[in-house]
């Protein structure tokens, strides 16, 4: 197979409109990607043609709902080749999976047991584990970052120690684009007792994704940056450890039994969706998935790196711009800041282009603080966008210099 950049743009709908009169030039994928057209029909006819609330009907559209979500599951287990479709849990987003691990998990959680996180980590990824640190009394360990944006692997190892309870990582950081060695992360947490989880959200999108052969205990995504709409995450969990967490939340079909004077719970992946679960965006992540395996992967993952190069090229030796993550190896993304010019007025410049960039802390805070900064500005890469869009957003960040010059 081959990759057809104008074929697979045909189907995004907002890509034929126009912003400030020019046409519009989307580089935030790594915030929130566009849709295609099969997400926003197979949303629409369900909604349309067979929605019902699921597994507690036994009416015909009931059934037809419960079999399209319970699709869904399947369509995520085959994407992460997960063992079976158990380890597969529903969410509203990949925030809300890694609150569902530190929630869970920390009951369990002494004062003084550790957690090792990152440096480069989003805040979904930090801020549940400092309520640890508040609550449980978890201590938490940040591994460095080096300057060109890699994990300081070294450091990493030091951190682990028999007190490691959990190894929480970025696959890909949503800032400086940097892939890290998520295998031998995981190796590496296993070998001192502790479990390891892999927020996702930036790779999943990038290239295939293997559970089995990581060896993850937990994996997190958004279906919302991979094509798919918001409000559905899905959150991976080796079934045996699934099986011993306690639940989340609590309501409607978690349960196993309820009486007045106790309660008894589902299996998972049922004992973690608590409530009515996000039926239609389920069903439209599955869409996003079935159509991306309809595509070849590794040539979109070839074409979003020729982007990511085209940029860097055209701007090659510009004394007056920064690139935030230059590791060997790292994802479409271009962070980046401009001398004498704040990261949200080039943004808001790059608009009167019909660019849309990505302006502000990026949820990662201590990076930026890692980094000496406040802010940057970001331009992501998606398989929708062409040598000329890259070309175009180089000339018109080189133009935007002359406003702050």
């Amino acid at each position: 197979m081959s990759f057809d950049v104008a074929a697979a743009r045909s189907q995004f709908p907002i890509l034929q409109r126009q912003v400030n009169g020019r046409p519009l030039i989307y580089l935030d994928s790594a915030a929130s990607a566009q849709k295609p057209r099969a997400v926003i029909d197979a949303m629409v006819a369900a909604m349309e043609g067979s929605y019902a609330n699921v597994h507690r009907g036994l009416h015909t559209l009931a059934n037809e709902t419960t079999e399209a979500y319970e699709a869904a599951r399947e369509s995520v287990r085959d994407l992460l080749n997960a063992k079976s479709a158990s380890e597969i849990v529903f969410t509203k987003g990949a925030t809300e999976a890694i609150n569902l691990v530190a929630s869970s998990l920390g009951q369990s959680l002494k004062p003084g047991d550790e957690i090792v996180i990152s440096q480069m980590e989003h805040h979904a990824n930090i801020v549940p584990w400092h309520f640890l640190r508040e609550r449980r009394g978890v201590v938490l360990r940040f591994a460095p970052v080096t300057d060109d944006g890699r994990l300081d692997m070294a450091a990493f190892g030091d951190l682990l120690c028999a007190k490691t309870r959990m190894v929480a990582i970025s696959h890909m950081s949503n800032v400086l684009g940097t892939v890290n060695p998520v295998a031998d992360i995981i190796a590496s947490a296993h070998a001192v007792g502790a479990l390891a989880l892999i927020d996702g959200c930036q790779a999943i999108v990038h290239g295939a994704v293997d559970v089995q052969a990581l060896d993850a205990d937990f994996y997190v995504f958004s279906g919302h940056k991979l094509y798919g709409p918001t409000g559905i995450g899905v959150l991976y969990g080796k079934a045996d450890i699934l099986q011993t967490l306690p639940p989340y939340q609590g309501g409607g079909e978690m349960i196993d039994s309820v009486t007045l004077e106790a309660i008894t719970y589902a299996d998972p992946p049922h004992r973690f969706e608590a409530g009515t679960p996000p039926i239609i965006e389920a069903i439209g992540l599955s869409a996003a998935i079935n159509w991306l395996k309809t595509l070849d992967r590794p040539a979109i993952a070839a074409h979003e790196h020729a982007l990511y190069a085209r940029v860097k090229g055209r701007l090659n030796g510009a004394n007056w711009l920064t690139e935030l993550g230059t590791a060997p190896g790292k994802g479409a993304i271009f962070s980046f800041t401009v001398a004498g010019a704040h990261p949200h007025d080039i943004a808001q410049v790059l608009d009167r282009y019909g660019i849309a960039v990505r302006a502000g802390t990026h949820c990662a805070e201590p990076l930026m603080r890692r980094f000496g900064l406040t802010a940057s500005a970001r331009a992501s890469f998606a398989l929708y966008n062409t040598l000329e869009e890259a070309d175009a957003f180089a000339e018109a960040l080189t133009k935007t210099r002359t406003f702050f010059a």
